[in-house]
């Protein structure tokens, strides 16, 4: 079974000082391939020296909707510049709205905006993270879509209900559910869980964050996306199996990533190859 973990935040401190354990970790759980999303522009250089140790992992390059004090008149260009650096740029973002705390509504969107902007000049997908946002965020879509033509990406860690799941479909966007849907308490995103085509769906981790039944209150890591698809999975009637086969095509459509040999990854597998970091 392979998995792709469409999520990580491999840089922060708690996971970064493990990297050779937690690689061994997600290996022995089936993941193949990892897309490491970034905060802020300044991650860039952590995260592409990671990349560089783990030839399994792709990345992004954008700005955080709670990181909007960090845009200057510069950061359009250089996010774009970046992402030009290097081929394992696949996405753009993190990016999006998270009204949840936040009080600048307004700039949030001048930010996103500009790095929807970013990714329709480069034609790659958006990691678009959304709290408390879908409304504005379902209508500065439409609206940026009406007036410069359409942009593909994920909505990841997926919180929302099925009405406003239905929202994004009809955009065309991929919806990417994290270890918040094995949450006892979590009936809408269950419930959005089940009615996500299969084409358009996919699973992540959030890591460090989120960390699914039966880890959860722990730290996550990469090997707990299983723990996602399976529960997936449950809510949709099918195998793990099917799901992850899937979810992991979903996720090389979206970010055009290729999968290795299925021999070399179950030698991999079975002789739990450790990588010096």
């Amino acid at each position: 079974m392979q998995l792709i973990d469409t999520h990580v935040h491999l840089n922060f401190d708690v996971l970064a000082t493990d990297l050779e354990a937690i690689r061994s970790r997600w290996r022995e759980a089936g993941v193949v391939r990892l897309v490491h999303s970034c905060v802020h522009p300044g991650e860039f250089q952590e995260i592409r020296a990671i990349a560089d140790r783990v030839e399994e992992l792709s990345f992004a390059v954008g700005l955080h909707p709670l990181d909007t004090e960090k845009w200057t008149d510069g950061s359009a260009g250089e996010i774009l510049e970046l992402a030009r650096s290097d081929g394992r740029v696949v996405a753009i973002g993190e990016m999006g709205l998270d009204f949840y705390k936040a009080d600048d509504e307004a700039r949030q969107k001048q930010v996103f905006t500009a790095q929807l902007e970013i990714a329709r000049q480069l034609d790659k997908p958006v990691i678009i993270h959304c709290r408390d946002a879908a409304a504005p965020m379902a209508e500065l879509l439409r609206d940026f879509c009406d007036r410069s033509g359409a942009v593909r990406g994920v909505m990841h860690c997926w919180g929302g209900t099925p009405e406003e799941t239905q929202w994004f479909l009809d955009l065309g966007f991929y919806i990417s559910f994290s270890g918040t849907v094995t949450f006892k308490k979590a009936t809408p995103i269950q419930e959005s869980a089940r009615i996500v085509p299969s084409d358009r769906l996919l699973v992540e981790t959030d890591c460090p964050f989120l960390a699914p039944v039966p880890k959860r209150g722990k730290r996550n890591e990469p090997a707990h996306v299983k723990y996602v698809a399976e529960r997936v999975a449950e809510l949709r009637d099918t195998s793990p199996e099917s799901l992850s086969q899937q979810t992991t095509r979903n996720a090389c459509q979206l970010f055009g990533l290729s999968l290795p040999e299925e021999s070399q990854t179950s030698k991999v597998e079975k002789s739990k190859v450790k990588t010096s970091f």
